[in-house]
């Protein structure tokens, strides 16, 4: 089962997920779970719909709503990517050595 086809619901926030991105420079995410990791180059966020990397230049975390999910980044942003279910090991790896 993959993230679409989650079932299990358990309250509206859960549900919603979105990425707004203004100019390059300010981007607000909505359906957060957790902030993995990040750092002024990358950041790993748990979404709802998996893992999200961003990547970027002095990057920083803005604000953080961990009630209702939401995380706002500034800064240059070069890459939005979503992890598959299978990879998203792999990718908790890489960025526990890149974040040492």
């Amino acid at each position: 089962m993959n993230y679409y086809e989650n079932k299990d619901v358990r309250n509206h926030t859960e549900l919603e997920h979105s990425v707004k991105i203004d100019k390059r420079k300010n981007l607000e995410i909505t359906g957060v779970k957790e902030v993995d990791s990040f750092d002024n180059e990358a950041f790993l966020l748990e979404t709802v719909m998996g893992y999200l990397i961003i990547r970027g230049q002095n990057l920083q975390l803005k604000n953080l709503d961990v009630t209702e999910g939401i995380v706002t980044i500034k800064g240059k942003i070069y890459e939005l990517s979503y992890v598959d279910d299978q990879q998203q090991e792999k990718a908790k790896g890489f960025f526990s050595k890149l974040f040492r």
